[in-house]
Protein backbone atom coordinates (compact mmCIF):
# COMPACT_ATOMS: atom_id res chain seq x y z
CA UNK A 1 0.00 0.00 0.00
CA UNK A 2 1.42 3.40 -1.04
CA UNK A 3 2.59 5.77 1.59
CA UNK A 4 0.81 9.15 1.65
CA UNK A 5 2.42 11.89 0.77
CA UNK A 6 3.33 14.14 3.87
CA UNK A 7 1.76 17.62 3.52
CA UNK A 8 5.28 19.05 4.63
CA UNK A 9 8.63 17.72 4.32
CA UNK A 10 12.14 18.96 5.62
CA UNK A 11 15.13 17.27 4.11
CA UNK A 12 18.41 17.85 5.62
CA UNK A 13 17.42 21.74 6.02
CA UNK A 14 20.50 23.52 6.72
CA UNK A 15 20.20 27.31 7.45
CA UNK A 16 23.52 29.61 8.17
CA UNK A 17 24.14 32.79 9.77
CA UNK A 18 26.76 35.35 8.91
CA UNK A 19 29.15 36.35 11.76
CA UNK A 20 32.66 38.18 11.72
CA UNK A 21 32.68 37.06 8.00
CA UNK A 22 32.17 33.08 8.55
CA UNK A 23 29.26 30.97 7.99
CA UNK A 24 27.85 29.71 11.35
CA UNK A 25 24.97 26.89 10.78
CA UNK A 26 21.72 27.76 13.12
CA UNK A 27 20.25 24.90 11.57
CA UNK A 28 21.69 21.60 11.07
CA UNK A 29 20.57 18.94 8.66
CA UNK A 30 17.19 19.13 10.59
CA UNK A 31 14.32 15.91 8.85
CA UNK A 32 11.11 15.96 9.58
CA UNK A 33 7.64 14.92 8.21
CA UNK A 34 4.17 15.90 9.07
CA UNK A 35 1.29 14.56 7.79
CA UNK A 36 -2.17 15.86 6.89
CA UNK A 37 -4.11 16.65 10.52
CA UNK A 38 -1.05 15.85 12.50
CA UNK A 39 0.14 17.96 15.04
CA UNK A 40 4.17 17.94 15.32
CA UNK A 41 5.55 19.74 18.25
CA UNK A 42 9.29 20.91 18.33
CA UNK A 43 10.65 21.53 21.64
CA UNK A 44 13.50 22.90 23.28
CA UNK A 45 15.40 25.51 24.93
CA UNK A 46 15.45 29.17 24.05
CA UNK A 47 18.43 28.87 21.51
CA UNK A 48 17.96 25.51 20.38
CA UNK A 49 17.01 26.59 16.98
CA UNK A 50 13.17 26.27 16.64
CA UNK A 51 12.06 29.36 15.24
CA UNK A 52 15.06 29.35 13.03
CA UNK A 53 13.71 26.43 11.38
CA UNK A 54 10.11 27.72 10.97
CA UNK A 55 11.03 30.82 9.96
CA UNK A 56 13.34 28.96 7.23
CA UNK A 57 10.70 26.62 5.86
CA UNK A 58 9.08 30.03 5.00
CA UNK A 59 12.47 31.72 3.58
CA UNK A 60 11.81 35.08 6.23
CA UNK A 61 15.33 35.28 7.09
CA UNK A 62 17.11 38.72 6.58
CA UNK A 63 18.15 38.38 3.25
CA UNK A 64 21.56 39.90 4.63
CA UNK A 65 23.58 37.52 7.04
CA UNK A 66 21.62 34.75 6.58
CA UNK A 67 20.98 32.19 3.92
CA UNK A 68 20.07 28.65 3.21
CA UNK A 69 22.68 26.34 3.70
CA UNK A 70 20.95 23.45 1.71
CA UNK A 71 18.27 20.73 2.03
CA UNK A 72 14.62 20.58 0.79
CA UNK A 73 11.42 21.73 2.12
CA UNK A 74 8.66 19.65 0.36
CA UNK A 75 4.86 21.34 0.36
CA UNK A 76 3.17 17.68 -0.70
CA UNK A 77 6.21 16.74 -2.70
CA UNK A 78 6.85 20.08 -4.56
CA UNK A 79 10.10 21.96 -3.51
CA UNK A 80 10.02 25.37 -2.52
CA UNK A 81 13.06 26.14 -1.98
CA UNK A 82 14.31 26.83 -5.70
CA UNK A 83 10.75 29.08 -5.76
CA UNK A 84 11.46 32.70 -6.84
CA UNK A 85 10.57 35.18 -4.22
CA UNK A 86 7.20 35.99 -5.98
CA UNK A 87 6.09 32.07 -6.41
CA UNK A 88 7.00 32.30 -2.35
CA UNK A 89 4.55 35.24 -1.61
CA UNK A 90 1.97 32.65 -3.06
CA UNK A 91 3.01 29.73 -0.71
CA UNK A 92 2.77 32.33 2.29
CA UNK A 93 -0.25 33.20 4.56
CA UNK A 94 -2.20 30.29 1.32
CA UNK A 95 -0.49 27.30 1.77
CA UNK A 96 1.50 27.81 4.77
CA UNK A 97 0.76 29.91 7.23
CA UNK A 98 2.33 31.48 10.64
CA UNK A 99 1.28 32.21 14.05
CA UNK A 100 4.00 34.45 15.79
CA UNK A 101 5.11 34.29 19.62
CA UNK A 102 3.69 38.08 20.20
CA UNK A 103 0.21 39.27 18.84
CA UNK A 104 0.60 42.75 19.51
CA UNK A 105 3.98 43.43 17.60
CA UNK A 106 2.19 41.36 14.95
CA UNK A 107 -0.73 43.32 14.41
CA UNK A 108 -0.56 46.31 12.34
CA UNK A 109 -2.04 49.45 14.91
CA UNK A 110 -3.34 51.44 12.81
CA UNK A 111 -5.26 49.02 10.32
CA UNK A 112 -9.20 47.89 12.11
CA UNK A 113 -8.86 43.47 12.78
CA UNK A 114 -11.44 43.35 9.96
CA UNK A 115 -9.61 44.82 7.20
CA UNK A 116 -6.24 43.39 8.23
CA UNK A 117 -7.55 39.81 8.32
CA UNK A 118 -9.58 41.19 4.93
CA UNK A 119 -6.12 41.96 3.30
CA UNK A 120 -4.74 38.93 3.76
CA UNK A 121 -7.54 37.38 2.01
CA UNK A 122 -7.34 39.62 -1.12
CA UNK A 123 -3.57 38.85 -1.13
CA UNK A 124 -4.09 35.36 -2.28
CA UNK A 125 -8.00 35.30 -3.43
CA UNK A 126 -8.20 38.29 -5.71
CA UNK A 127 -11.46 39.61 -3.61
CA UNK A 128 -13.39 42.29 -3.77
CA UNK A 129 -13.14 44.26 -0.52
CA UNK A 130 -16.92 43.05 0.32
CA UNK A 131 -16.38 39.47 0.39
CA UNK A 132 -13.34 39.63 1.56
CA UNK A 133 -14.83 41.09 4.22
CA UNK A 134 -17.37 38.46 5.13
CA UNK A 135 -14.39 35.75 4.83
CA UNK A 136 -12.85 37.72 7.78
CA UNK A 137 -16.19 38.22 9.55
CA UNK A 138 -16.50 34.33 9.29
CA UNK A 139 -13.23 33.32 10.37
CA UNK A 140 -13.43 35.51 13.33
CA UNK A 141 -16.62 33.91 14.31
CA UNK A 142 -14.55 30.29 13.71
CA UNK A 143 -12.18 31.45 16.47
CA UNK A 144 -14.87 32.87 18.88
CA UNK A 145 -14.73 36.40 19.37
CA UNK A 146 -17.18 37.05 21.59
CA UNK A 147 -19.35 40.18 19.27
CA UNK A 148 -17.85 39.62 16.11
CA UNK A 149 -19.78 41.74 14.20
CA UNK A 150 -19.51 44.54 16.62
CA UNK A 151 -15.56 43.94 16.98
CA UNK A 152 -14.63 43.96 13.33
CA UNK A 153 -14.19 47.29 13.41
CA UNK A 154 -11.90 47.94 16.29
CA UNK A 155 -8.45 48.04 16.48
CA UNK A 156 -5.49 46.14 18.23
CA UNK A 157 -5.54 47.87 21.63
CA UNK A 158 -9.05 47.28 22.05
CA UNK A 159 -8.49 43.84 22.30
CA UNK A 160 -6.76 41.31 25.07
CA UNK A 161 -4.07 39.37 24.78
CA UNK A 162 -6.03 36.07 24.38
CA UNK A 163 -8.64 37.89 21.87
CA UNK A 164 -5.60 39.55 20.17
CA UNK A 165 -4.13 35.85 19.59
CA UNK A 166 -7.26 34.44 18.15
CA UNK A 167 -7.40 37.29 15.47
CA UNK A 168 -3.69 36.27 14.54
CA UNK A 169 -5.15 32.50 14.43
CA UNK A 170 -8.04 33.49 12.29
CA UNK A 171 -5.90 35.33 10.04
CA UNK A 172 -3.41 32.49 9.74
CA UNK A 173 -6.42 30.76 8.68
CA UNK A 174 -7.97 32.68 6.58
CA UNK A 175 -6.90 31.69 3.65
CA UNK A 176 -7.53 27.76 4.81
CA UNK A 177 -3.42 26.92 4.86
CA UNK A 178 -2.67 23.46 4.24
CA UNK A 179 0.08 23.78 6.96
CA UNK A 180 0.06 26.09 10.25
CA UNK A 181 3.10 26.76 11.55
CA UNK A 182 2.82 28.27 15.43
CA UNK A 183 5.33 29.75 17.26
CA UNK A 184 5.02 29.85 20.93
CA UNK A 185 1.64 31.42 20.38
CA UNK A 186 0.45 30.50 24.08
CA UNK A 187 3.91 31.68 25.77
CA UNK A 188 2.25 35.23 26.52
CA UNK A 189 -1.19 33.73 28.19
CA UNK A 190 -2.15 32.87 31.44
CA UNK A 191 -2.80 29.30 31.92
CA UNK A 192 -6.84 30.03 31.31
CA UNK A 193 -6.16 31.24 27.92
CA UNK A 194 -3.71 29.35 27.20
CA UNK A 195 -5.71 26.10 27.52
CA UNK A 196 -8.64 27.72 25.40
CA UNK A 197 -5.95 29.03 22.46
CA UNK A 198 -5.24 24.76 22.61
CA UNK A 199 -8.45 23.75 22.28
CA UNK A 200 -9.81 26.38 19.77
CA UNK A 201 -6.16 25.07 17.18
CA UNK A 202 -7.27 21.68 17.72
CA UNK A 203 -11.16 21.85 16.67
CA UNK A 204 -9.46 23.55 13.98
CA UNK A 205 -6.78 21.47 13.12
CA UNK A 206 -9.45 18.27 13.15
CA UNK A 207 -12.16 20.95 10.91
CA UNK A 208 -10.15 21.20 7.88
CA UNK A 209 -7.69 18.79 8.01
CA UNK A 210 -4.34 20.48 8.89
CA UNK A 211 -0.94 19.86 9.58
CA UNK A 212 0.55 21.87 12.59
CA UNK A 213 3.72 22.43 13.54
CA UNK A 214 3.50 23.51 16.89
CA UNK A 215 7.22 25.44 18.35
CA UNK A 216 7.36 25.82 22.11
CA UNK A 217 9.57 25.18 25.01
CA UNK A 218 6.67 23.90 27.34
CA UNK A 219 6.42 20.14 27.92
CA UNK A 220 3.02 20.96 29.50
CA UNK A 221 1.30 21.97 25.74
CA UNK A 222 3.35 19.31 24.43
CA UNK A 223 1.09 16.97 26.40
CA UNK A 224 -2.01 18.17 25.81
CA UNK A 225 -1.65 18.95 21.57
CA UNK A 226 0.98 16.89 19.63
CA UNK A 227 0.77 13.74 18.31
CA UNK A 228 4.57 13.50 17.58
CA UNK A 229 7.36 15.57 19.28
CA UNK A 230 10.72 16.35 17.72
CA UNK A 231 13.18 17.77 20.80
CA UNK A 232 15.81 19.94 19.11
CA UNK A 233 19.44 20.56 20.49
CA UNK A 234 21.71 22.55 19.20
CA UNK A 235 20.34 23.07 16.20
CA UNK A 236 19.33 19.09 15.29
CA UNK A 237 16.88 16.84 16.33
CA UNK A 238 18.28 14.61 18.95
CA UNK A 239 15.02 12.94 19.54
CA UNK A 240 12.14 11.94 17.71
CA UNK A 241 8.77 9.70 18.74
CA UNK A 242 5.21 9.86 19.35
CA UNK A 243 4.20 11.97 22.34
CA UNK A 244 2.91 8.74 24.15
CA UNK A 245 6.12 7.07 24.33
CA UNK A 246 8.21 10.43 24.39
CA UNK A 247 6.79 10.99 27.94
CA UNK A 248 6.60 7.28 28.84
CA UNK A 249 10.16 6.55 27.43
CA UNK A 250 12.42 9.97 26.75
CA UNK A 251 15.28 8.43 25.97
CA UNK A 252 17.98 11.11 25.18
CA UNK A 253 19.68 12.33 28.38
CA UNK A 254 18.65 16.26 27.16
CA UNK A 255 14.50 14.98 27.03
CA UNK A 256 14.96 13.71 30.24
CA UNK A 257 16.48 17.01 32.06
CA UNK A 258 13.98 18.77 30.15
CA UNK A 259 11.31 16.38 31.91
CA UNK A 260 13.03 16.74 35.39
CA UNK A 261 13.34 20.63 34.89
CA UNK A 262 9.48 20.90 34.12
CA UNK A 263 7.18 21.71 37.11
CA UNK A 264 4.42 19.66 37.94
CA UNK A 265 1.18 19.65 40.10
CA UNK A 266 1.81 16.22 41.77
CA UNK A 267 5.77 16.99 42.69
CA UNK A 268 7.08 19.66 45.67
CA UNK A 269 9.03 22.13 43.78
CA UNK A 270 11.74 21.28 45.82
CA UNK A 271 12.50 18.16 43.17
CA UNK A 272 12.95 20.24 40.12
CA UNK A 273 16.51 19.78 38.62
CA UNK A 274 17.80 22.46 36.73
CA UNK A 275 20.36 21.69 33.27
CA UNK A 276 23.18 22.96 34.61
CA UNK A 277 25.30 25.00 31.65
CA UNK A 278 23.46 26.14 28.85
CA UNK A 279 23.42 25.69 25.08
CA UNK A 280 26.00 26.61 22.77
CA UNK A 281 26.54 29.25 20.53
CA UNK A 282 26.76 28.45 16.75
CA UNK A 283 30.04 29.81 16.32
CA UNK A 284 31.37 27.61 19.14
CA UNK A 285 29.67 24.31 18.20
CA UNK A 286 31.84 21.30 19.93
CA UNK A 287 33.49 18.30 17.87
CA UNK A 288 31.50 15.37 19.11
CA UNK A 289 27.86 15.91 20.46
CA UNK A 290 26.32 19.03 21.48
CA UNK A 291 24.57 18.02 24.34
CA UNK A 292 28.26 16.09 25.78
CA UNK A 293 29.39 18.82 28.04
CA UNK A 294 26.17 19.34 29.86
CA UNK A 295 25.26 15.22 29.76
CA UNK A 296 25.61 12.89 33.04
CA UNK A 297 26.02 9.86 30.63
CA UNK A 298 28.58 11.59 28.49
CA UNK A 299 31.76 8.95 27.55
CA UNK A 300 34.88 10.10 25.40
CA UNK A 301 33.17 9.02 22.09
CA UNK A 302 30.93 11.51 22.76
CA UNK A 303 33.39 14.42 22.71
CA UNK A 304 35.72 13.10 19.57
CA UNK A 305 33.07 12.07 17.54
CA UNK A 306 29.22 13.29 16.30
CA UNK A 307 25.93 11.22 16.96
CA UNK A 308 23.76 10.00 13.93
CA UNK A 309 20.00 10.30 14.60
CA UNK A 310 19.39 6.37 15.34
CA UNK A 311 16.18 4.45 15.26
CA UNK A 312 15.47 2.36 17.76
CA UNK A 313 14.18 -1.55 18.05
CA UNK A 314 10.63 -0.57 17.79
CA UNK A 315 11.36 1.23 14.72
CA UNK A 316 9.70 4.54 15.28
CA UNK A 317 11.47 6.24 18.05
CA UNK A 318 14.43 7.71 16.94
CA UNK A 319 17.49 9.36 19.06
CA UNK A 320 21.08 11.18 18.77
CA UNK A 321 23.13 9.93 21.37
CA UNK A 322 25.80 7.03 21.55
CA UNK A 323 25.01 5.73 24.61
CA UNK A 324 21.27 5.52 24.95
CA UNK A 325 21.13 3.81 21.49
CA UNK A 326 23.52 0.96 22.10
CA UNK A 327 21.66 0.57 25.25
CA UNK A 328 18.51 0.67 23.59
CA UNK A 329 19.00 -1.59 20.47
CA UNK A 330 19.05 -0.28 17.63
CA UNK A 331 17.47 -2.51 14.67
CA UNK A 332 19.31 -4.98 13.22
Amino acid sequence: MATETPSLELRDLRTEFRIDGTWYAAVRGVSLSVAKNETLAIVGESGSGKSVTALSILRLMPSSGARHGGGQVLLEGKDLTGLSESQMAAVRGNDIAMIFQEPMTSLNPTMTIGDQIAEAVRQHRKLGWKEARKIALDVLEEVKIPAATQRFNDYPHQFSGGMRQRVMIAMALACRPKVLLADEPTTALDVTIQAQILTLLDDLKQAYGMSVVFITHNLGVVAQIADRVAVMYGGEIVELADADTLFARPTHPYTEALLHAMPRVDTDTISLKPIPGSVPAITAMPKGCTFAARCPLRESICETEHPSLSTLADGRHQVRCFVRARQSGEPA
